[in-house]
This record gives C-alpha cells, structure tokens and sequence, in this order.
C-alpha cells in the first residue's frame, strides 16, 4: 500500500489523520477534559454504590470518602512531632524565612 493514498478515508474506513507528537501537556490537558465530562455521571455512580444495599460497607464507605473528597477536599492530616523531630523543623524553616534577621539557635519566642 504505498499507493499515498494511506491517509485518505475508504468505504468503511475511519479516517485516521498523520501521526502527530503531541506534547504531554496537551495530551494530559485533552485526558483531563474528558474525564471531566464524565463527572456527573461518576458522582451518580459513586451515590448509587454508596446507597446500594447489595454494596459490602466497606464499598459504600470508599463510594463516600471519594464523593466527599471532591465535594470537600481531602482531610488534613495533623503534623505530629515524632522521633524524627519533623515539626521542630519546620518551625526552624519558618524562622529562617519568615524572621531572617533573627537568631536561628532554638530561640521558638523570635
């Protein structure tokens, strides 16, 4: 078939265009879009799981969370001062950026 006439739709066929690179960004851009028209549906869906009797609970409670979650956002998680001391951290970061001028030695009143 290198008759040139690849690109030229036939009885029966489905037009396919030249392959084009596109970039990702738009790839991802036209992905996000038609999942996003989809969105109602979706949420029907996840309401009729999470009000199906026939559904396990632990399905009905994933069909909620994930209908809360876009509704809502997701819950934020508390920042815990572990071994790790990750909480002292970040307060030394903030007084790094927030109060440069400041003395960086444990002062926590600066």
């Amino acid at each position: 078939m290198s008759d040139g006439l690849e690109d030229e739709p036939g009885v029966g066929d489905v037009y396919r265009p030249v392959a084009r690179k596109a970039s990702k960004a738009r790839t991802l851009t036209e992905i996000r879009s038609i999942a996003r028209s989809h969105t109602r549906t979706a949420i029907r869906v996840l309401v009729g799981v999470m009000r199906s009797d026939d559904a396990t609970p632990a399905v009905r409670v994933s069909a909620a969370n994930a209908i809360l979650d876009r509704g809502w956002g997701k819950a934020t998680q508390p920042l815990e001062n572990g071994e790790d001391d990750v909480l002292e951290l970040i307060h030394r970061i903030e007084r790094i950026i927030v109060h440069p001028g400041s003395s960086g030695d444990g002062d926590a009143s600066a």
